[in-house]
């Protein structure tokens, strides 16, 4: 075991893992924050997306002991109220069904919108393409990243 310091969603947090834990797990388990998801467990369908220090990443295949120091946001943290952009948008969208894999949809989708403000299709989906959707609701998250890039500029 060892001693961790990463911030999270703008909060320093401490906390005592072995350094091959996932990322995803001291989220969930050692933080509280569930809002991330254990979709694949190998990082192929992006259920676990978070940022690190602003970058999308699979969180459930990213050791603890990697990301010391580092800044990780979660949806949790992408916005105080639920009004982020992304977030407005998949609910104007009504992209959800099961809902299962929508935390990492919309974390892929606004790093890809902090780093591509406009977006063109090809980017949005070449961006969104490594986040499975089982219910298949994406003309609708294609339609939502759209959205809230308009919502953004």
């Amino acid at each position: 075991m060892a001693t961790y310091t990463i911030t999270v969603n703008g909060t320093a947090r401490s906390v005592e893992a072995e350094p091959e834990m996932p990322l995803l797990w001291v989220l969930r388990d050692e933080l509280g924050l569930v809002g991330t998801k254990y979709g694949c467990g190998i990082g192929a369908c992006g259920a676990c997306t978070v940022h690190l220090d602003g970058a999308a990443i699979r969180s459930c295949s990213l050791p603890i002991g990697q990301v010391d120091g580092a800044a990780v946001t979660t949806i949790e943290g992408l916005s105080e109220n639920g009004d982020h952009p992304v977030q407005l948008a998949w609910l104007e969208h009504d992209v959800p069904q099961c809902g299962y894999c929508q935390a990492g949809q919309m974390m892929s989708a606004a790093s890809l919108l902090s780093n591509s403000p406009s977006p063109d299709d090809a980017e949005i989906s070449a961006s969104m393409s490594g986040n499975i959707c089982r219910c298949g609701t994406y003309t609708r998250i294609h339609a939502a990243v759209k959205t809230a890039a308009n919502k953004m500029s």
